[in-house]
């Protein structure tokens, strides 16, 4: 397997994606698993194919449009749960099919060719170039300095954000800013697990974490090991037997969190 990803630049530069991807799961995973909003790691990354249909429209790499619009996705659920006092789950509901919606037009206008949305849709980890793995790399730069500045605070509001007010931390600021990691998040996993798979890489490896350890370090730190190590060797398989990598990333994800299951009893 070594052999395979020094011969070839397309299974190295997968490799560096999926070492950033699992980086990615493993930190804003665990938030994700702790606050239980993996219904929202789901919406996001839909309402963001507006931002993929955009970039198609102008003519520009989609990962750069993606990105503020997966943000501004993740702001107006937030925006709409806390200040129009909407159900959570009701204010993902109606920003994931506006964003679906809003792609869909966007790529109708532009004229693209199905078979080009595919890797974005599913994933196609094996095509990631340079420039976006430089992306890659400065979203989980952007993620970790945030995490490292704010964990405390991040902490305290996915337990409890009417303790957070009590205890004096800007609850409302920090829920927003921890939405928009998450839309980060959510960019950086695009390439590796597509739009409809996304929600997998985001809550697989911390859920497993969690049956082995209740500390937040260690759940982060074992959930990026086992993101990285499970996405290498979806990405492997899929080279090995010609499948679709998102697919056998999420498959794989699938098939380690039933045998931890059973291990952890």
């Amino acid at each position: 397997m070594i052999e395979l990803f020094l011969k070839y630049e397309f299974m190295r530069n997968a490799l560096i994606a999926a070492v950033l991807a699992g980086v990615t799961c493993g930190i804003i995973g665990t938030y994700v698993v702790i606050k239980r909003i993996v219904f929202l790691s789901g919406g996001i990354p839909h309402a963001t194919f507006g931002g993929i249909g955009l970039g198609y429209l102008l003519g520009i790499n989609p990962i750069l449009t993606a990105i503020p619009f997966s943000v501004l996705s993740a702001f107006t659920i937030g925006a709409i749960h806390k200040k129009a006092k909407v159900n959570e789950d009701t204010a993902i509901g109606i920003v994931w099919a506006v964003g679906m919606a809003l792609g869909v037009i966007f790529i109708g206008l532009s004229h693209t060719p199905a078979s080009d949305l595919i890797g974005y849709l599913f994933g196609d980890i094996q095509t990631v170039q340079g420039s976006t793995l430089f992306m890659m790399l400065i979203l989980d730069i952007i993620i970790l300095i945030s995490v490292f500045l704010f964990h405390r605070e991040f902490l305290i509001v996915a337990f409890d954000e009417e303790f957070s007010t009590v205890v004096g931390v800007p609850s409302k600021s920090m829920y927003f800013l921890l939405l928009g990691l998450i839309a980060l998040g959510v960019v950086v996993l695009i390439k590796a697990v597509g739009i409809i798979l996304v929600i997998a890489l985001l809550t697989i490896p911390a859920t497993i974490s969690r049956k082995f350890t209740s500390d937040i370090k260690k759940l982060m730190f074992i959930s990026t090991f086992a993101g990285v190590t499970l996405t290498i060797i979806g990405l492997w398989l899929s080279y090995l037997f010609d499948l679709a990598s998102g697919a056998t990333i999420v498959l794989v994800l699938g098939i380690a969190f039933v045998i931890f299951s059973f291990l952890s009893r």
